[in-house]
């Protein structure tokens, strides 16, 4: 993927409206960002289901990984196939948690 340089200063020329020549690196690099803590809540999580004791004490509230990891995984997926020109309504439709692809539809109707 080629990308455009980000100029030092703003120049008079300014985007077409509704086109955003950055979008697609960002929504990459973004992606990226969460797919690290999506990683890091799953190395937390083995720690401490690791802990019989915890794990035996807090299994409701662990669970709650599980959905953090799910979670951060549709929003990579979403920001991945955005920046690889797929368009929005069609990047939504295939969330797999209702509730995530209910906000996200919920947020588009709002623009």
């Amino acid at each position: 993927m080629s990308c455009m340089p980000v100029p030092a200063q703003s120049s008079p020329v300014q985007p077409l409206p509704g086109y955003d020549p950055y979008s697609g690196a960002i929504h990459t690099v973004i992606a990226g960002e969460l797919r690290e803590m999506r990683d890091m809540l799953e190395r937390l999580a083995e720690v401490l289901v690791a802990d019989e004791h915890f794990a035996n004490c807090y299994l409701e509230q662990l669970q709650s990984f599980d959905y953090l990891v799910q979670h951060a995984d549709e929003c990579v997926n979403v920001l991945e196939r955005i920046a690889a020109g797929e368009d929005s309504l069609s990047a939504i439709s295939q969330v797999r948690l209702g509730a995530v692809q209910d906000r996200l539809r919920t947020a588009l109707r709002g623009c």
